[in-house]
């Protein structure tokens, strides 16, 4: 098993990797609205905003924290706790810029006269919960956040407290290349209370050894049961080559040249299967706005139901099911929302018929009766070794 230090180096790379890699021009806020544009509509969301905008879900957004004065999020973001206290050093500022990303791609409203400049995500009006559960790899803790165990639990207890604080949907666009109990556990108890998980398969497949294998080790929490895991694609809906590859992949989303914005005003390019996660968690938000009793079951199989540009045999292990589609997802919710559950099946009172239901005669055998049995079958299992033994000799034997 990995160290402590090792893991947890392991997990904020696999975050940070492919994140956010380059500052966009400095140039005008409504360039940013123009380059995201066609994104969003090769996924149908414009469509989709007819139905559902995200009003009234909670997406947590469990990643290296989220400027809540960014202009794009403004009024929409609850910070929620800081699980990495203490790896910095006193006095420094954490950086946000991978957490506001995300938030933004999921949540942002834009801003400026009408909304019109900035990121406009996928569910503008939802609200985001953003606990700090990672450090970004440019910060000065990060040695110490990777090396100490205290640390070691950060995404467990922040997938608990969102939870716990009434998310409907949670991100993690981040993830390690083995499962741990807590987060496991951790999971499971989200699931269980209706959240929708959503997590980012990786960014591993361009490794030497997955390349020639064609086959990426799993990531986690994006591999346990119950999660949707994203892999990457790019504009034309082809898999991105450093996309993991793996049979936990659920759907796909774009995670190439992707724009988000980060703290201070500024807007980010970047790769990686971190805003593909995004993409989903929003259509996510979509359906439970419109169906907020939605089973998480329900959430994923709308989502996969409602996928466009899928495989030819129906699925692939670089893109899933296909690439998500937001208003088919949300069509595909509504089918489920009003499907007939009444009048199925059979009463609790009857069983494969309508006569009534008679107890079972139990025959209680006596112990000489028992004691013959098992000799008959003894002595026919003595008899058919014997036959078996002749015929191999007659067959195999000496001539």
């Amino acid at each position: 098993m990995l160290t402590a230090r090792r893991a947890l180096a392991a997990l904020a790379a696999a975050a940070l990797a492919a994140g956010p890699t380059a500052a966009a021009p400095p140039a005008r806020a409504d360039r940013v609205r123009d380059a995201m544009t066609p994104v969003l509509e090769s996924l149908n969301v414009p469509r989709a905003w007819s139905l559902a905008r995200g009003r009234g879900v909670t997406v947590a957004v469990l990643d290296s924290g989220v400027d809540p004065e960014q202009a794009d999020l403004a009024g929409s973001v609850a910070p929620g706790p800081d699980y990495t206290r203490g790896a910095n050093p006193a006095g420094v500022a954490p950086k946000r810029l991978h957490g506001t990303n995300m938030a933004s791609i999921i949540a942002g409203h834009g801003h400026g006269p009408d909304g019109g400049d900035g990121v406009l995500g996928v569910a503008p009006e939802a609200r985001v919960l953003a606990p700090r559960v990672i450090l970004e790899r440019d910060e000065p803790g990060f040695t110490a956040f990777t090396g100490n165990e205290r640390y070691e639990g950060t995404i467990a207890a922040g997938i608990r407290y969102a939870v716990d604080h009434g998310a409907d949907v949670v991100n993690l666009s981040l993830g390690r290349s083995y499962p741990t109990r807590r987060e496991r556990e951790a999971v499971a108890y989200a699931i269980a209370r209706g959240a929708v998980v959503v997590a980012a398969a990786g960014n591993g497949g361009a490794d030497r050894r997955a390349r020639r294998g064609g086959h990426t080790e799993y990531s986690y929490p994006a591999s346990f049961p119950g999660v949707i895991s994203v892999a990457a694609v790019d504009a034309e809906g082809r898999h991105a080559g450093f996309s993991n590859r793996n049979s936990a992949v659920v759907v796909s989303a774009p995670g190439v040249r992707i724009i988000g914005a980060g703290p201070d005003g500024r807007y980010w390019i970047g790769d990686g299967t971190s805003p593909a996660t995004a993409f989903v968690s929003g259509i996510a938000a979509l359906i439970r706005s419109r169906h907020p009793k939605m089973a998480p079951a329900l959430v994923t199989q709308a989502i996969v139901a409602g996928t466009g540009e899928r495989p030819a045999r129906g699925y692939d292990l670089g893109v899933g099911f296909g690439r998500v589609d937001a208003l088919a997802a949300l069509a595909e919710s509504d089918r489920l929302a009003s499907a007939r559950t009444q009048g199925l099946g059979l009463p609790a009172d009857q069983r494969f018929g309508t006569g009534p239901v008679r107890p079972v005669e139990v025959v209680h055998r006596s112990g000489g009766l028992i004691t013959a049995y098992a000799v008959c079958c003894l002595l026919a299992a003595v008899g058919a070794a014997a036959g078996t033994a002749y015929l191999w000799r007659r067959r195999y034997g000496p001539d």
